[in-house]
């Protein structure tokens, strides 16, 4: 009879066979009829721009490791994979390179599905999606037709950066300098028409809810608070004159500090304020107010708002009526006031704003103190500085000597009686401006009549679908230059499309529930298998999509919910944020020439080796700096597990098999509850701990098929083909995820420590439970100890079983 045949460990024949056998078999499909027990795993999808990064590399593997972990422990488990394949790398490629963004794009798509396949990603490819394919965006439309008939999308016009030599707009990222990337033209501000939808509407909600999502990293949800910044405070209403004394409408004011209401000296206007333009429109302040606005949208809003830039404005030729005092005070429009706070126009109390102090200063204004300090009396002539803090009335009419506490309910009272004002809360996030003027996009399924009254596309009608053979010049909207398309006609009348597509965060915000769904062609998901699957258990991404995509998300998830579509209230009840793959400390960035191409090391190495790594390099949500060493070490420790495991018989137990037991179900109990905490690193540094107990003691066949199940989650191609050397049936993906005997994770000793009056003086092994008197008798026979308790009286002893004895002695 011949003996066992021993291999070596040969990873990239493994893996080839390995893919093919788990593509055929369709291993990882998930069935969803009659789901008793569901597990949601998804990562962000990516756009495909073609080559997987390092990044790429760690995200999937942390998904795939813990959607193989659920499936071994009897879940049924959806984890899909697609592509936010919109958006304006594929459109700016169409231009330099002349070619068809649809293709380009699918080329790229085809490309990653390869690499991922080779990475041993256990996807679900059934229910693949693009977001740029007539199947998805078809239902990007249909969504918004629902939004619109609901009342949450509306037009209006909205600030856009212009290039003037191509007519064209251009999105933040193709400014470069204040230029346009492609004709190098000096970029301006221009106003148009846009889509938004109604956010805000939610804002409370999105608000509050976030309390619930008690497994969201803490800092997201500071960031998401922080966006969304709810502020209570009161609203006053402000009379406009001109400078004949005509009145000219009202402007509300939304501030956090009514007490000092009575020392408002001047108001500002943010240039993007709708009054800037319209009060001063055919007057003599038009032509510099225009330039200024221009120069002032240059800037960022951190630029605008820094406290060390200086304080710029314009006097628009117009006054405002102090609501309580009468007093009229002149307006201005100002750089360092956001549209995005309040209402975009600030009571100027110079006396008690420091940046208020500073533009008055600049500007020769008027500081009237309302606010007296209870331990000095402040002068507008000799300060320096605003005074900021809360103090006492003056100044201020028949609120005169009341604290800034009791002012502030006082004045929003008065103003509230007089119908001058209200108790306003508002919130920082702003409408979602969804408008993009590029063709690689979702078109906005709207058509404009003769009037230019918009109209929503009837749904039968649905996908409107881009055109194909465009002309991508570079100048003006390839949609909008493009005849066949921007015409249309219904009922015998002419129609003309709308042009802009829609913000590719659109198509990422509803993305988890077509997974459920993904090949339905009546509705974008049928509820009952939205309601089935979703929340999303374990969503994983990135840190800088904190608040856009995520915010975004859990708006459409409630949005669906109200148009009746599911039941789901949150689309991700856990988030993990992974960290970043550095090199040199830096991150791995094409710009510096320090990116490692996943290929090369799978060419080398294999999948496994990448991902045990990638997993084991540092903690999932703590940045990882590159070692090819440690890629080394990865690759030799895979080998030596491959050998011992595989040639178990050349490895015989040389003890007591109980040894072998207790240590094999101590790992079994560690890894068990690593992985659930996502500490996938200290998981495989237990594996490594018992290869070194098997190379030591020896291993049992019995040992190596657990072992095996046990690496499966993090190296699945080398734990497949160790399945299948050892003679176990179907995969060891299938198979069910070891338990462990919890007499034998008892430890039969303990250390106990010893203090004297509670500082740790002696330490020693003892059997477990092993009474108190004993350990004292042992304790007082230490020498350690006895120093500190032959000359001195015990006034009592404090036991903690099977941790430590405190010796209390009179000092």
């Amino acid at each position: 009879m011949e003996g066992p045949i021993f291999m070596e460990y040969s990873p990239l024949t493994i893996e080839e066979k390995w893919l093919q056998k788990w593509e055929e078999s369709k291993l990882y499909q998930v069935n969803k009829d009659n789901i008793s027990n569901p597990y949601y795993v998804l990562e962000m999808f990516p756009y495909p721009s073609g080559n997987l990064h390092m990044g790429h590399v760690r995200n999937y593997t942390i998904g795939d490791t813990l959607a193989r972990f659920k499936r071994m422990n009897g879940f049924e488990v959806l984890y899909p994979m697609g592509y936010d394949s919109f958006g304006l790398p594929a459109e700016n490629a169409a231009i330099q390179n002349n070619v068809d963004p649809n293709q380009w794009t699918l080329a790229n798509i085809d490309t990653m599905i390869k690499q991922q396949q080779r990475l041993g990603l256990s996807y679900d490819w059934s229910c693949k999606l693009a977001t740029c394919q007539p199947d998805y965006y078809h239902w990007n439309q249909w969504i918004f037709i629902q939004m619109y008939n609901k009342g949450l999308i509306y037009r209006k016009k909205g600030w856009v950066n212009w290039d003037p030599v191509d007519l064209t707009v251009l999105a933040n990222e193709q400014v470069i300098d204040g230029k346009g990337w492609r004709s190098g033209a000096d970029v301006e501000k221009k106003e148009i028409e846009q889509w938004y939808i109604k956010i805000t509407d939610y804002a409370e909600e999105l608000l509050s809810d976030l309390d619930s999502l008690d497994e969201w990293p803490e800092r997201v949800k500071i960031m998401q608070r922080n966006w969304i910044g709810k502020n209570t405070g009161t609203e006053a209403i402000f009379q406009i004159e001109d400078e004949n004394g005509n009145n000219k409408g009202s402007i509300p004011v939304f501030t956090t500090r009514p007490d000092t209401l009575c020392g408002v000296t001047y108001l500002v206007l943010a240039v993007e304020h709708p009054l800037t333009s319209n009060l001063t429109s055919g007057t003599k302040y038009q032509d510099d107010v225009q330039k200024f606005v221009q120069d002032t949208l240059k800037s960022s809003n951190q630029e605008r708002t820094d406290m060390n830039k200086p304080k710029k404005g314009l006097f628009l030729g117009h006054y405002v009526i102090n609501p309580i005092t009468g007093e009229k005070a002149p307006l201005y429009t100002g750089n360092y006031v956001l549209m995005e706070y309040g209402t975009g126009a600030v009571m100027a109390v110079p006396a008690h704003d420091q940046r208020d102090f500073e533009f008055a200063k600049e500007h020769n204004l008027p500081i009237k103190v309302v606010i007296q300090d209870s331990t000095s009396s402040l002068d507008s002539e000799s300060m320096t500085q605003a005074f900021t803090e809360p103090g006492l009335l003056v100044n201020s009419s028949q609120f005169n000597e009341l604290s800034s506490n009791q002012a502030k309910q006082d004045i929003t009272h008065w103003l509230i009686n007089n119908k001058k004002g209200s108790e306003k809360t508002t919130y920082r996030l702003r409408d979602w401006l969804i408008s993009r003027q590029r063709f690689w996009g979702t078109p906005i399924p709207i058509i404009y009549d003769e009037d230019n009254n918009p109209h929503p596309v009837s749904e039968e009608e649905l996908p409107v679908k881009l055109p194909e053979n465009v002309n991508f010049s570079g100048q003006g909207n390839p949609l909008a230059n493009t005849a066949s398309f921007a015409k249309t006609s219904k009922h015998n009348k002419l129609f003309t499309r709308e042009t802009d597509t829609m913000d590719t965060f659109f198509d990422s915000s509803w993305y988890f529930f077509r997974y459920t769904d993904s090949q339905n062609k009546k509705l974008p998901f049928e509820s009952k298998n939205a309601n089935q699957w979703l929340p999303v258990d374990q969503y994983i991404g990135g840190i800088e999509h904190a608040v856009l995509h995520l915010l975004y998300a859990r708006f459409f998830t409630k949005v669906l919910r109200d148009l009746g579509l599911s039941d789901v209230n949150e689309p991700f009840k856990r988030l993990l944020c992974q960290g970043m793959v550095l090199k040199d400390g830096a991150k791995m960035s094409k710009s510096l020439g320090n990116t490692v191409d996943p290929a090369s090391i799978i060419s080398k190495y294999g999948a496994d080796t990448a991902r045990l790594f990638i997993l084991f390099g540092a903690p999932v949500d703590r940045d990882l700096d590159w070692s090819d060493d440690g890629v080394e070490g990865s690759f030799r420790f895979l080998k030596r597990f491959f050998i011992i495991c595989s040639q178990w018989e050349k490895h015989p137990l040389k003890g007591d098999q109980n040894n072998l037991n207790k240590k094999l179900h101590k790992t079994i109990q560690s890894v068990t509850n690593d992985i659930q905490r996502f500490s996938f690193n200290t998981a495989i540094s237990r594996l490594m701990e018992l290869m070194n107990f098997y190379y030591s003691n020896g291993i049992s066949k019995e040992a190596a098929i657990i072992t095996t199940q046990l690496i499966a989650p993090f190296a699945p191609f080398l734990a497949e083909e160790l399945w299948s050397i050892l003679e176990q049936s179907n995969s060891v993906h299938k198979s069910k995820w070891p338990s462990y005997d919890q007499q034998l994770i008892i430890e039969e000793t303990s250390t106990i420590v010893i203090q004297v009056n509670g500082k740790v003086r002696d330490k020693f092994q003892i059997e477990r439970n092993t009474d108190q008197e004993t350990i004292k008798s042992l304790a007082l026979k230490s020498e350690k100890i006895q120093k500190y308790t032959n000359t001195a009286e015990i006034i009592k002893i404090i036991h903690v079983p099977n941790k430590l004895l405190n010796i209390v002695v009179k000092p």
